[in-house]
């Protein structure tokens, strides 16, 4: 996070919201964490800007995308194909890991396509 804290657009916000409900410590919108006696409002579901310590590391990482355009805005990077953030694995990933696997097999499609073109056992011409 380099010492600034996360400022979510209304997207986000959104999407940290429908996230909350899976924390383990949120009950009927309040925090059971912070709760000492008297019942406190979870810190995700009224702030565009706060998170706590057990949304980021136990909640977070369920939306991988979220948590990516968050956590990690310096190493992120948009998918070629859909655009969505992701966390690249190495220095040349261009897709995010849901069109990695479709981009894998059409390029596999269409070298296997020209390399079959210039197959020299089938002749010049192409076989109807």
């Amino acid at each position: 996070m380099n010492g600034k804290r996360p400022v979510m657009d209304y997207r986000q916000y959104r999407a940290a919201r429908r996230l909350v409900h899976e924390c383990c410590n949120y009950e009927c919108g309040n925090c059971l964490l912070l709760d000492d006696g008297e019942p406190c409002v979870c810190v995700q579901s009224i702030s565009y800007s706060l998170l706590c310590r057990w949304f980021t590391v136990a909640v977070l990482p369920l939306d991988r995308e979220l948590e990516a355009a968050l956590m990690r805005r310096g190493s992120r990077k948009r998918c070629a194909v859909c655009g969505a953030y992701f966390l690249p694995k190495s220095n040349r990933g261009k897709y995010c890991p849901d069109c990695a696997g479709r981009m894998k097999k059409q390029h596999a499609r269409e070298r296997k396509r020209k390399q079959r073109d210039k197959c020299h056992a089938l002749g010049l011409s192409k076989p109807l």
